[in-house]
């Protein structure tokens, strides 16, 4: 996606800048090994990047990775690479959504420091979990065969 693209969160339009290269090649990978993943677990779909999610009405959002339920389609994973020029709108306003709407899980990939916040939901909202980098392994138990260090993730 080489445009700029539109996002809606609580009603209010959110103009996005078009991803940059090294954004582009980190979803790449990122989407690469989960689809790779997901062979085996029929209870889960990966959406193409950046598809659009309506999580409530009035907010439609465009995550880099969007996992859904098949049964439901109800997003149950959302990955964000954050944008340094614009990444007030993922560590602010979607995480404050994803938060507000009980998504279980939320990736905070974090190409300016090349590490991932990894927050799971809890009765209290959003719970950071763990911040990866270097050669720590990231996983989900949901998805028994994803894992990926965070240095192939990032390309260093």
């Amino acid at each position: 996606m080489s445009e700029p693209y539109e996002e809606i969160v609580a009603g209010e339009t959110i103009l996005r800048f078009p991803p940059g290269p090294r954004h582009e090649q980190i979803c790449g990978r990122l989407h690469e090994w989960m689809t790779a993943s997901l062979a085996n677990v029929p209870t889960t779909r990966l959406l193409a990047p950046r598809s659009v999610v309506e999580l409530v009405a009035g907010t439609l959002i465009r995550p880099d990775l969007a996992l859904v339920t098949v049964q439901t389609g109800k997003m149950w994973l959302a990955a964000e690479i954050i944008s340094s020029e614009d990444h007030r709108t993922d560590t602010v306003a979607k995480k404050t959504m994803y938060e507000e709407v009980n998504v279980p899980r939320l990736w905070m990939i974090d190409p300016r420091y090349d590490n991932v916040e990894v927050y799971h939901g809890s009765e209290y909202g959003l719970r950071l979990v763990h911040i990866f980098a270097g050669r720590e392994v990231l996983s989900e138990k949901l998805i028994p065969e994803f894992q990926c260090t965070i240095a192939e993730l990032f390309g260093v």
